[in-house]
């Protein structure tokens, strides 16, 4: 009987990365290494045994994030040869702990996995609270269009990396907050962000998030990387079935299979809901939707990129990303520009050129909802298409008045050749 030899292994760094319902604490190690662990309570501590190793880096000065690890601190392991970590923790948690093999710029890696039972409950509440408005707008059929807002990459994974040493997973996050803020200032609009500071989540988790807040509409935000410096330009891309053609959709195809690996998830974290119960015909007519609205929404998009940055394509591209292939949720992922591109780079790292970036994403979204408002939302009875039955003693300069638009536009709308009105005609009221 044989069993695996492990090599001595160094810690040579740690970090802890804190998201809305977990915590994630990562070993960066010269070798893959044998562990155990086992849970104490009172007070409530996690302890880690690493089989042969020695830490090379000193705990006191790693950066705690979130609410739910007090501490880090070594112990004394049985044997003289191993290291003992001690998390010492705010409540009782049942860990995820697994490691990951050398991909990218990162080397052997040890994962642990805190779900923050606190954090998921406050979570939760807001969702409550959330579906509790929702439902009251959906009664009053003046409810808000939800936009969905995923900055690329965070935590682990920091996505593509500039001369420069800027991180993707930065300039996206600073991205999709103005795309965030302006959102918000639109009446009828509201958004929600997928992630809110430096922690990664899953790729399929994103559409689910999404789905979870009842968004109507996903923009996925990130910044291109390639192997050489040469290419440059904002681009859209929307789901594809078949692998991109371009040498650059492949390229991103490949980023984000490395960015699964890099986040240290995928099939570690067990299974998520399942959608798969739906009827099959019910879903291919939602997919011809979400595919249809995604590359109008995607060309609206790209004309205003085009107005505040140089462009990599002038037309929508095709990928099968994870994060676009949600049936139910119109999906577009938007690359800023070239992050390995020097130029481009600095550009990124700008405040006024991602204020810039953020309004033409958003006005693209909202030219779209605008020609075509969902039923039932306050874009609908703003935007949509308003019909009157003419009564006793109207006329059109009354109506004009009435729904803040000229009695030129009531006339063209329905194609009058006089000021005539008969009583229980249907006129089309025009948008203001």
């Amino acid at each position: 009987m044989c069993s695996l030899a492990f090599a001595s292994s160094k810690v040579s760094g740690v970090r802890v990365w804190s998201g809305p319902d977990n915590t994630r604490i990562v070993l960066d190690l010269s070798a893959a290494v044998e562990f155990s662990h086992f849970n104490l309570s009172q007070p409530n501590r996690l302890v880690l045994d690493l089989k042969n190793s020695q830490m090379a880096t000193k705990l006191s000065e790693v950066e705690l994030s979130g609410n739910l690890v007090k501490k880090l601190r070594p112990s004394t392991p049985k044997a003289k040869q191993d290291y003992r970590l001690v998390v010492e923790l705010n409540q009782a948690v049942n860990p995820t702990i697994f490691s990951l093999k050398p991909t990218g710029n990162y080397g052997h890696r040890l994962v642990i996995d805190l779900p923050d039972k606190a954090g998921k409950e406050q979570t939760q509440k807001q969702q409550q609270q959330i579906s509790k408005v929702k439902k009251q707008q959906q009664l009053a059929g003046n409810r808000d269009i939800i936009i969905a807002i995923d900055a690329g990459h965070g935590g682990e994974d920091p996505g593509a990396i500039g001369r420069r040493k800027t991180y993707e997973k930065n300039v996206t996050l600073a991205i999709a907050k103005r795309v965030q803020r302006l959102i918000n200032q639109e009446l009828g609009l509201k958004a929600v962000l997928i992630r809110q500071g430096d922690y990664f989540v899953n790729l399929n988790k994103r559409s689910q998030i999404a789905r979870k807040n009842k968004a109507d509409f996903l923009v996925s935000i990130h910044a291109d990387g390639f192997t050489s410096s040469q290419p440059k330009g904002a681009s859209v891309w929307v789901v594809s079935t078949r692998r991109a053609k371009s040498e650059v959709g492949r390229h991103l195809e490949e980023h984000e299979a490395e960015s699964d690996l890099l986040g240290g998830v995928g099939e570690v974290m067990g299974s998520v809901e399942n959608d798969a119960h739906l009827n099959f015909a019910l879903i291919d007519m939602q997919m011809d939707y979400s595919m249809n609205t995604a590359y109008e929404v995607a060309s609206k998009v790209l004309g205003e990129l085009g107005r505040v940055t140089s462009l990599h394509k002038k037309r929508p591209e095709h990928a099968s990303l994870a994060v676009l292939r949600s049936p139910d949720i119109p999906s577009i992922l938007v690359e800023a520009g070239f992050i390995t591109n020097l130029n481009e780079e600095k550009l990124l790292n700008s405040g006024n050129h991602q204020e810039r970036i953020a309004q033409a994403v958003v006005k693209g979204i909202k030219t779209h909802y605008r020609n075509k408002p969902l039923a039932g939302t306050l874009y609908a009875q703003t935007y949509g298409v308003r019909k009157h039955t003419v009564q006793k003693g109207e006329s059109l300069s009354v109506l004009a008045a009435r729904y803040n638009t000229s009695v030129a536009g009531l006339k063209k709308a329905n194609k009058l050749s006089s000021n005539t009105l008969r009583i229980g005609q249907v006129l089309t009221i025009p948008n203001s």
